[in-house]
């Protein structure tokens, strides 16, 4: 087996993670068609470091886990219509894709994650079991287990984001998720589906 660099930077940067305390975690909420739409997520912070170099650093796939430490999901209680794709209520994992031509893209898929004991021996007893998000292999772990991939709407903010920062707020026919950070923002809106 061969052992990519890429591979080993992620290790030793979820070791020293771990040895560090744990980002903030963070909820957002919303109501579409009187249902609820709740995201959990953890929330990193750039400390003076830039977006876009963070961004050079993703794997080859250009997947992003959109948070920090466990996985981050987003649980509906009605089904959506998520850029012209039904999704049905349910759980599911919350990842970006962030190529480099600037687009971005949510994905929802089915997986919600590995426990961290799985791919970290020196997870703490009490960690062991929280499911942790597909660091540099997304294609080839779980893009099978994906049901929706839809593009977001790049938007200007009006002051760079330190910590990574998740909003759902209502709109005229559901809500509006918006993923901000650095000095890029993006969202996509969520409707019912019909």
């Amino acid at each position: 087996m061969r052992v990519r660099p890429t591979h080993v930077a992620a290790v030793l940067a979820l070791g020293s993670a771990l040895a560090l305390a744990a980002s903030a975690r963070g909820t957002a909420t919303a109501t579409v068609s009187g249902k609820k739409i709740t995201i959990d997520y953890g929330r990193p912070t750039l400390h003076g470091r830039a977006l876009g170099d963070l961004l050079k650093q993703l794997s080859e796939d250009r997947v992003w886990r959109s948070g920090d430490d466990q996985v981050t999901t987003l649980t509906t209680e009605t089904d959506l219509d998520l850029g012209g794709k039904k999704v049905k209520a349910g759980k599911y994992s919350l990842y970006v894709h962030l190529p480099v031509d600037g687009s971005r893209n949510l994905i929802l898929n089915t997986d919600l994650g590995q426990p961290l004991g799985k791919i970290f021996a020196g997870a703490p007893d009490n960690m062991k079991n929280a499911p942790w998000p597909y660091i540099g292999n997304y294609q080839a772990s779980i893009a099978a287990k994906e049901v929706a991939r839809a593009p977001m709407k790049k938007e200007t903010v009006a002051a760079p984001v330190d910590m990574f920062t998740v909003d759902l707020a209502p709109s005229k026919d559901g809500a509006s998720l918006k993923l901000s950070w650095g000095d890029e923002s993006w969202s996509i809106d969520l409707k019912a589906a019909k």
